[in-house]
């Protein structure tokens, strides 16, 4: 080799920067429009939920309304039912209750002598029984009011007059029986009330007193 020759070139260095492909630069501007995407799709999803959270409140608040009227509508009716059926029922037994009076009537006043009056006495006697038993199987019982304190909710006073007995505003005699439905008022009961002591009475207490205080004066002279 010759010496004097000149050294050739050395060869130039690979550049290390490689060029990026227009795939590679748009890979990660797709990532983004993708996360983009997703967070706008999470935000109209958790919208749509909350939409559909307050449509279910609404919904839920008129259905519990709607369950409340329901339920006060049907209470009423029952409550109206239950008014109409005690109302016929008071209807029917008031036109049966001036029978039971005159059965009343006939059993204190009856007093059969004889084998055949007895006989139908018993026979009587068995359909007042009857009649009784099928007024308590429907509620209804019958008032004991003499003695009792005068109640005008219970009691329809038709005499007044004095009483030695009873004090004043007290039930003396029952003239016409009372009956209770259920705890509630079928037929007042005519009564006499007590007016308390009368004038005579009144005169023996003034005697009293008097004959009273004298023997104390005649104690203490």
């Amino acid at each position: 080799m010759n010496e004097d020759s000149p050294a050739s070139p050395a060869p130039e260095q690979a550049s290390t920067d490689t060029p990026i492909s227009m795939e590679e630069q748009t890979i990660p501007a797709a990532e983004a429009t993708v996360e983009n995407e997703s967070v706008a799709a999470n935000e109209s999803v958790e919208a749509d939920l909350a939409s559909l959270r307050q449509e279910n409140e609404v919904l839920r608040g008129q259905y519990m309304r709607i369950a409340a009227d329901f339920d006060n509508f049907r209470k009423r009716q029952q409550r109206e039912t239950e008014d109409l059926r005690l109302q016929l029922i008071c209807s029917t037994l008031s036109e049966i209750l001036p029978v039971v009076d005159n059965f009343e009537r006939a059993r204190q006043q009856l007093n059969p002598e004889g084998e055949e009056a007895q006989g139908l006495h018993r026979s009587y006697q068995g359909l007042y029984k009857q009649l009784v038993d099928v007024m308590k199987q429907l509620g209804v019982s019958p008032m004991r009011v003499e003695g009792e304190a005068f109640n005008p909710s219970l009691h329809e006073a038709v005499l007044n007059e004095p009483s030695d007995k009873y004090p004043e505003d007290v039930v003396i005699e029952e003239l016409q029986r009372g009956y209770h439905l259920d705890g509630r008022v079928l037929r007042h009961a005519m009564v006499k009330v007590s007016m308390g002591p009368g004038p005579s009475g009144a005169t023996n207490d003034s005697n009293s007193d008097a004959a009273t205080a004298e023997g104390e004066g005649n104690t203490n002279g």
